[in-house]
């Protein structure tokens, strides 16, 4: 089975369980107050559903448009606008007729599930397979520093100790202490041995997004060759495993963030790459293919340190993970209303490409995970049609002892789907143009 489709098949898995788990907590709760829910809907169900059962007074079924999922709650304005229901008077299984507290309990079910289950598979991640970081002693040629650190200070071959003043546990970490966390002091070792304490200017995490260096630091892989793809440019210019490059167009090379540095300079060009192949030097003529690539894959040499964690550990571990995978994500939110921001916006597509191109469950809950912190956090925004602008109304009404006009609130929920749409069209549309023009 291809990439593409191995990405698509557990994007559709992923997506499932959180929308069903989600879609569970509004239904819990609403249960738990007494409260009718007629339907429990995986997908949306336009116009017909590719299947659905009635049980008791509530209709389940699954839709065929994958946008999503609902429950629809009696006595509730919600996505499906059915007015004629509020027309009529208020009954008690009804969620306009429960008090604003269970109403408001109501409205945040997915999202606390959502949260939940994010904590959960983290938890369990840790203490089924642990974790890796990479620490110095398993970093032997240090980072590849970008060109705004270097402004700073930084150095290509450092090594991150710590960052103000706290030790790294992984010094991977370091990106996003940098980019979301507002770092102000970074200690470097450089390769000569001397270690040196760095001031981070404020913001300086918009300065990076600006001139989109999104890895201030990553690994330096020397420019060794660990293989190199059947019938590529490499192939047809007689690379081989093991040979190390040397230079190209006459620009020394040093390690593999240069080479690829280089070749996007001279995007699409003959060009004359140089390298050394059982001890002899060699020279040959390659032009990359129409993504720009040669072919190879870099002999990596980096380690990285295991970490074994008992059930009470990987507690406190998934809670941390969590708490800092919704904060990062929210601090990341800021660079959202820039141009360059706004453009990176992505859709389904964007999402599948969270996950890897081979089946490993490891990575599949991960990424799960990950995107459960994202759906809680998205649909509490204060964005009317979302759980977050019912919740908005339902904090107006518990403040103020007075429920919002019914058509306010209709108003709001339409208003909401169109900002919606507008949002899902905009961000597949980027998707879409990335795919045919980048």
């Amino acid at each position: 089975m291809s990439p593409f489709w191995i990405k698509a098949a557990q994007l559709m898995l992923s997506l499932s369980i959180l929308i069903v788990l989600h879609e569970a907590g509004h239904y819990v709760a609403a249960r738990i107050f007494k409260t009718r829910v007629e339907k429990f809907f995986l997908f949306f169900d336009v116009k017909f559903a590719l299947f659905k059962k009635k049980i008791g007074e509530t209709v389940y079924g699954i839709g065929w448009l994958p946008l999503g999922g609902y429950v629809k709650i009696s006595g509730m304005i919600d996505e499906s606008m059915d007015k004629e229901q509020m027309a009529k008077p208020p009954q008690p299984w009804e969620f306009r007729s429960k008090p604003a507290w269970q109403r408001l309990i109501i409205m945040l079910g997915g999202v606390t599930v959502n949260l939940v289950l994010g904590f959960f598979i983290f938890m369990m991640i840790q203490f089924y397979w642990g974790k890796n970081i990479t620490t110095p002693e398993t970093l032997p040629n240090g980072f590849v520093v970008s060109q705004k650190m270097k402004e700073l200070g930084f150095q290509d071959g450092d090594l991150i100790l710590e960052v103000d003043g706290k030790p790294l546990e992984d010094m991977f970490e370091a990106n996003a202490h940098v980019i979301l966390r507002n770092a102000e002091e970074i200690t470097a070792q450089h390769q000569t041995g001397e270690t040196e304490k760095i001031a981070i200017p404020k913001d300086y995490g918009k300065t990076l997004f600006a001139a989109g260096e999104l890895l201030p630091f990553s690994p330096m892989i020397p420019a060794v060759i660990d293989s190199v793809l059947a019938d590529s440019p490499a192939d047809k210019a007689g690379l081989q495993k093991g040979d190390k490059i040397t230079k190209l167009n006459q620009e020394e090379i040093h390690h593999f963030a240069e080479l690829n540095q280089l070749k996007a300079e001279y995007e699409g060009q003959p060009m004359t790459l140089s390298f050394i192949s059982n001890g002899v030097e060699k020279q040959t003529q390659i032009t990359p293919d129409e993504e720009n690539n040669f072919g190879i894959f870099p002999l990596v040499d980096i380690s990285r340190k295991h970490i074994s964690y008992t059930f009470g550990e990987s507690i406190k571990e998934g809670f941390s993970y969590t708490y800092w995978t919704l904060r990062d994500y929210i601090a990341q939110f800021k660079y959202v209303f820039t141009k360059k921001g706004a453009s990176q916006l992505g859709g389904f597509g964007t999402i599948g490409s969270l996950f890897a191109p081979v089946w490993d469950w490891q990575s599949f809950w991960h990424t799960t995970a990950f995107i459960s912190i994202i759906l809680a956090f998205m649909n509490i925004l204060p964005i009317p049609a979302l759980d977050g602008g019912h919740v908005m109304f339902l904090m107006y009404e518990i403040i103020t002892g007075r429920k919002p006009n019914e058509k306010v609130l209709e108003y709001a929920q339409m208003i909401g789907i169109l900002i919606l749409l507008a949002l899902v069209l905009y961000a597949n549309g980027n998707d879409i143009y990335r795919y045919f023009f980048k």
